[in-house]
């Protein structure tokens, strides 16, 4: 009993320390957690706040180098030859943002005198983007050039290989003195690109809109109001509403299906509120002659794309060809071989490419090198076929890839490339023929055989995106040996962010972003330009 009794005291005589310890040890393990949360936290701001601070300052530094060009670029040197690139599309711009004017002197001819961006250019024929948040001025790359490029808003009308001269046209409204003029060239870069397919039916040219141009959703988008305009004018027969409100769209690839839906997510969007009493009554068509629309897709997206276009009330009709157009009707054949006719407001050609002039012209003239007819033959080097230094790039070649705007910027950047292996060839050749030693001529000829080994051109394919309305976009993207197939709302922010970070300039993406805003907040412009 005793020792129990004693055994007690010596515990409770301890038991202030232990308590003391005990009260150490929480305390040590509660500020602990704080800290932990507090650190996890206070990175999380520091991350954040140099992100911040990078953006703001990357935001200033983009827009000084904008402002900023340069104002004494050094003058074309008679020494150095001389490249002249025809056109601005995606090729041409591309080679000009990688092609080094201190090995060359370069001469820019095309009839516009800016880029468009196009993926983007069917968000404009509703007011969702405005059509100079998708131009960057040819100047506004070619200012920023160590040495001088010469840039004429002219169309090249007539190209003499055995002279090495182009002829050009002024073709502005107002002319001076001199409105033909030719230019003399040691290489010559063919990027005109290619103008919409008629397949030569009947009054597709008069009464049909392209979707190539700024001019082009300038009067898709003029005509479209003009429709529902007058559809809303009293008097109108019940027929009549029902054409002027008809808008039919003519093939099924991806700018056609872009249309359709930037032109549903418009009715739906903007014109139900502003006009009411049209609600309903407005139709979309989509016409494609191939038994599916948007080939170049799988399977899966293919239907995916069509049942959301019969979610939004968009008709396909697939295997019907398009016979003639009329001004306020097609006439089409049904895949049974019957023939119809499809009444509409607007008609919109969204059916392919074709030759430009210039480039049939230009094939005519090597019949046998040429042979191919929906554009030039090119080699693997981008060569064209039978003719010396003429390269040709983007959408008026006939190659094995899509005509892409993807493909036309891989080439463009690859043909400056190129053009820098044969400024160095001609150097390590000149070098090797003062050379003095055989030390020396084997170095020089082993920097010369380098530079003479140019890789032909490759390329890679890193996926299609398109639009497909209601905020969705679909996405078939090279995923090892197979694709990742995608498509919905998830989709759509990739497709976003993939084009703003396609666009040439940071000013563009700020242009469009803006766009995209104002559109989020106040809604599409209704008004009739």
């Amino acid at each position: 009993m005793q020792s129990a009794t004693r055994a007690f005291r010596a515990a409770y005589r301890q038991a202030p320390i232990v308590r003391h310890n005990f009260q150490r040890f929480n305390s040590t393990v509660s500020s602990s957690q704080p800290k932990a949360k507090y650190s996890k936290w206070k990175a999380f701001k520091t991350t954040a706040k140099v992100g911040a601070v990078g953006f703001v300052g990357y935001t200033f530094y983009t827009m000084y180098v904008h402002l900023h060009p340069t104002m004494n670029p050094v003058p074309h040197d008679p020494s150095k030859k001389t490249i002249v690139v025809l056109g601005s599309g995606w090729g041409s711009t591309s080679f000009l943002k990688a092609i080094d004017t201190d090995l060359y002197n370069v001469i820019v001819v095309s009839p516009r005198n800016y880029f468009l961006f196009t993926p983007l250019l069917p968000s404009c024929t509703v007011g969702t983007l405005d059509f100079r948040s998708l131009v960057e001025p040819i100047r506004f790359i070619t200012r920023h050039k160590p040495n001088e490029v010469k840039v004429y808003e002219a169309e090249c009308t007539d190209i003499n290989a055995e002279k090495k001269e182009i002829t050009i046209v002024d073709n502005s409204e107002i002319k001076g003195e001199s409105s033909v003029s030719t230019i003399g060239y040691d290489y010559l870069v063919i990027g005109v690109g290619a103008q919409s397919q008629t397949f030569g039916i009947k009054g597709v040219e008069e009464y049909g809109c392209f979707l190539k141009e700024v001019w082009d959703a300038q009067k898709i988008r003029s005509k479209l109001m003009d429709c529902i305009e007058t559809a809303a004018f009293p008097g109108q027969s019940p027929e009549e509403i029902e054409r002027l409100l008809h808008m039919v769209v003519v093939g099924g690839g991806p700018t056609g299906i872009e249309y359709a839906a930037e032109l549903h997510d418009f009715l739906v969007d903007d014109l139900t509120a502003w006009y009411p009493e049209l609600v309903g009554k407005i139709k979309i068509t989509l016409v494609e002659a191939m038994p599916n629309v948007l080939p170049a897709f799988s399977k899966q997206l293919i239907d995916y794309t069509e049942s959301t276009f019969k979610e939004q009330n968009i008709e396909i009709h697939t295997k019907t060809m398009v016979k003639e157009v009329k001004e306020k009707e097609i006439v089409v054949q049904r895949p049974d071989g019957n023939m119809d006719t499809i009444p509409y407001g607007l008609l919109v050609w969204a059916t392919g490419n074709t030759s430009r002039p210039l480039v049939r012209d230009l094939m005519a003239k090597y019949p046998e090198a040429q042979n191919v007819r929906r554009g030039l033959v090119v080699d693997d080097w981008l060569r064209m076929a039978g003719a010396k230094d003429i390269y040709a790039l983007g959408d008026c070649t006939a190659t094995k890839y899509a005509p892409t705007a993807q493909v036309a910027s891989q080439q463009g950047k690859y043909l400056a490339r190129v053009f820098a292996q044969l400024h160095a060839t001609e150097q390590y050749e000149a070098e090797l023929e003062e050379a003095t030693t055989e030390e020396e001529k084997a170095k020089k000829l082993r920097k010369l055989q380098k530079a003479q080994d140019i890789k032909p051109f490759h390329y890679t394919h890193q996926g299609s995106l398109c639009y497909i309305g209601s905020d969705k976009a679909i996405a078939d993207l090279p995923l090892g040996p197979g694709n990742l197939a995608s498509g919905g709302v998830a989709t759509f922010a990739f497709w976003r962010s993939a084009y703003l970070s396609n666009i040439f300039s940071a000013r563009n993406r700020w242009l469009v972003i803006t766009d995209w805003t104002k559109k989020t907040f106040w809604g599409r412009d209704i008004s009739r330009e």
